[in-house]
């Protein structure tokens, strides 16, 4: 599956995170023109990021 950027409007909570400045001029050029606002680029990276992690749970730290 292909990461493709679209608008999305959903329930959210505030969270600080510090970015390195080139990654967030990497990420301001590629919205650039899109109907897409920095955070809900990021939101959307994370989903794609989530849903691309393998599920092999045989590596999970002990609790």
């Amino acid at each position: 599956m292909a990461f493709q950027l679209k608008p999305d409007k959903k329930e959210t909570e505030n969270k600080t995170i510090r970015f390195p400045l080139s990654l967030v001029e990497r990420i301001e050029n590629e919205i650039e023109g899109q109907s897409v606002s920095f955070s809900s680029f990021v939101i959307q990276a994370c989903e794609y990021a989530l849903q691309e992690l393998p599920h092999d749970t045989t590596n999970t730290p002990n609790s």
